[in-house]
């Protein structure tokens, strides 16, 4: 499976460099994007960087050169997953508690694995009481269109004492980069105080969690930082590399190619119908 991403991209960089015969054995021949999806996808696939697409990233765009180096570094760090947030986080509004979602029951209520995942946001959200709290999360509920993620986890969290002023209702993403994109966009427009995140989620989330919002930051230049994370201890769940090259991808702006891989790596749960569009 992850050959077949490999070969898919490496085939994008030979089309491109087809349409400029005087530098076919020029890498930088290939766009922009295909450079991108060939770091992403090669990185997944075995653990090591693809230098020269990098540089030839560097070539093509100084910027997204420096920004994806950048990227591959946070891929490449080792995070720490930790029940509670550190004690050395803001004690005012400049951080945001992100919760990350999970899909809905049926009939729109809330699955076990997101309540535990709430529990974790109701501590960390008492032990920071001035922290802002964004929910993210769209409409996975089949029979109940009315019903989001967000919706759900910020009825949750004020019936338990959390003050509505504090919660912030990111309801449209249906996927982990567009929980990313979305609350970017909602946190610049709305909330420019804010200058750290930490995540809070499920343990084999968390990575996944920390490398995208922590890509996003980086691809808008936003200068937020990743400070911490809580998370539940789940009894099972892991997210592949390919799935995260896969996100990564979608960041980059190539949803049509994220969700093919999507579709061959999902192993969490199931996900109601995705469009591109």
């Amino acid at each position: 499976m992850k050959c077949r991403w490999t070969a898919f991209v490496l085939v994008l960089c030979m089309v491109a460099a087809v349409m400029v015969p005087a530098a076919a054995e020029d890498l930088s021949a290939a766009p922009a994007q295909s450079q991108i999806e060939r770091i992403v996808v090669s990185y997944a696939d075995s653990g090591t960087r693809d230098d020269r697409a990098l540089e030839a990233l560097s070539v093509l765009d100084p910027s997204l050169g420096e920004k994806w180096s950048r990227i591959m570094d946070l891929w490449e760090a080792p995070v720490t997953v930790t029940p509670d947030l550190p004690d050395n986080l803001p004690e005012d509004d400049s951080l945001c508690l992100v919760g990350l979602g999970f899909q809905l029951n049926p009939d729109g209520t809330m699955r076990e694995e997101l309540i535990e995942r709430l529990k974790v946001m109701l501590s960390a959200a008492e032990k920071y009481p001035r922290a802002l709290i964004i929910c993210t999360g769209g409409g996975t509920a089949p029979d109940d269109p009315s019903a989001t993620e967000a919706g759900r986890m910020a009825e949750w969290l004020e019936a338990r004492g959390v003050d509505p002023s504090r919660l912030i209702v990111e309801d449209q993403s249906l996927t982990t980069a567009q929980n990313a994109i979305f609350s970017f966009d909602i946190l610049a427009e709305k909330y420019p105080q804010v200058k750290q995140l930490a995540i809070v989620s499920s343990d084999y989330h968390i990575a996944t969690g920390v490398l995208l919002f922590g890509a996003e930051a980086i691809l808008r230049g936003s200068g937020m930082e990743i400070a911490g994370n809580a998370a539940w201890h789940a009894p099972s769940g892991s997210l592949s590399a390919m799935f995260q090259a896969g996100a990564l991808i979608e960041l980059s702006g190539d949803v049509e190619t994220a969700f093919k891989i999507y579709y061959e790596t999902y192993d969490i749960h199931e996900l109601p119908p995705l469009h591109t569009n």
